[in-house]
């Protein structure tokens, strides 16, 4: 039978010795790289969700407040300021939160 050659020491470190130099060069892994892009990109979305929400409701119900009234464009433009700043406001608590979050 053919004897299998014992790995050297160096061979089985090398994983060991690549993460210490990473770490002595500042860099991070690749986990917590995609962590932090996945979060990032979670963020973002729900920005622009909550931003876009609040616009579009309370243009919507502006619009159709205009309508029954006839109020035309009056209810549409204080009903888009409206929305604009209650997207404001969720967006500013999610930022709270976030922030809230990270300091524990």
């Amino acid at each position: 039978m053919a004897r299998m050659k014992k790995k050297p020491d160096d061979i089985s470190q090398i994983s060991d010795r690549i993460e210490k130099f990473k770490k002595s060069q500042g860099l991070k892994p690749k986990s917590e790289r995609r962590e932090e892009f996945e979060y990032a990109a979670r963020t973002g979305l729900r920005v622009t969700t909550e931003m876009l929400s609040g616009v579009v409701i309370g243009a919507g119900i502006g619009y159709f407040l205009d309508k029954i009234l006839e109020t035309k464009p009056f209810l549409l433009i204080v009903f888009l300021f409206l929305g604009a700043a209650a997207g404001f406001l969720n967006v500013y608590r999610f930022v709270r939160n976030a922030e809230n979050g990270k300091k524990e």
